[in-house]
């Protein structure tokens, strides 16, 4: 006679097994919104463009569409819940008919970063793009009497020599790749990578000779507002 499996009346059941303990809530997710004691800049440039964004009597949508970015985001940006990226600002300010550096100018913390991930540098055009010199541009200074702007250089096949720029303050310059005859004044540095050059920039300077291409070099010009060097 086959013995019944029923469990006794009365008898424990077996303790469950403890499921594994998911840790991945303790580390931050970089897609969750900033929380409220870090993202001052984040309200910052939310209001900023929410104020320009009625100025022109626009909507959410309407904006959205003009820059490209769903009206979530836009959302999200003017309610300072998310970082927008160098790329977005640039759209934004297009569509709004404002500087980039507009939506900063009320934010008043003078410690700040810019993260700029690899090959998202806001592309610009400077004096020398007219010869094929790519600008990139890595970041930018929130100091009212200081500006520092970092750039990524590249020089191509398409690229032209010139030796003439001249502008405000001092500029270092890091090779990455290639090989230029960089001259400043009347004397000309052949630049490998790893070499540096730390310069005055209201003298000519600029690259003479292409020895290698492709060219890449960080550029780094420093200078005060008010024209002070």
């Amino acid at each position: 006679m086959a013995r019944s499996r029923e469990r006794p009346t009365g008898a424990r059941r077996p303790a469950p097994r403890s499921k594994p303990v998911d840790r991945t809530s303790e580390f931050q997710d970089p897609h969750r919104p900033a929380s409220p004691a870090g993202k001052g800049l984040e309200l910052a440039i939310g209001r900023e463009v929410r104020n320009f964004r009625r100025k022109l009597d626009m909507t959410v949508a309407e904006l959205a569409k003009q820059s490209g970015l769903s009206a979530g985001m836009l959302s999200k940006i003017e309610n300072g819940q998310t970082s927008p990226s160098l790329g977005t600002l640039q759209a934004l300010s297009v569509a709004l008919h404002v500087p980039v550096t507009a939506f900063f100018r009320r934010f008043e913390e003078e410690r700040n970063a810019t993260y700029v991930k690899a090959g998202q540098g806001l592309k610009i055009e400077r004096r020398g793009t007219r010869a094929g010199h790519q600008y990139h541009l890595l970041g930018h200074t929130m100091r009212k009497n200081l500006a520092v702007e970092p750039y990524l250089i590249e020089l191509l096949a398409h690229s032209d020599v010139f030796p003439l720029f001249q502008h405000d303050g001092v500029e270092f310059i890091y090779m990455l790749e290639g090989e230029v005859g960089y001259r400043h004044g009347n004397q000309t540095y052949v630049l490998k990578p790893g070499d540096s050059l730390f310069f005055d920039a209201d003298v000519p300077h600029g690259p003479d000779e292409l020895r290698q291409l492709p060219i890449r070099f960080i550029s780094v010009i420093a200078y005060t507002r008010n024209g002070e060097n």
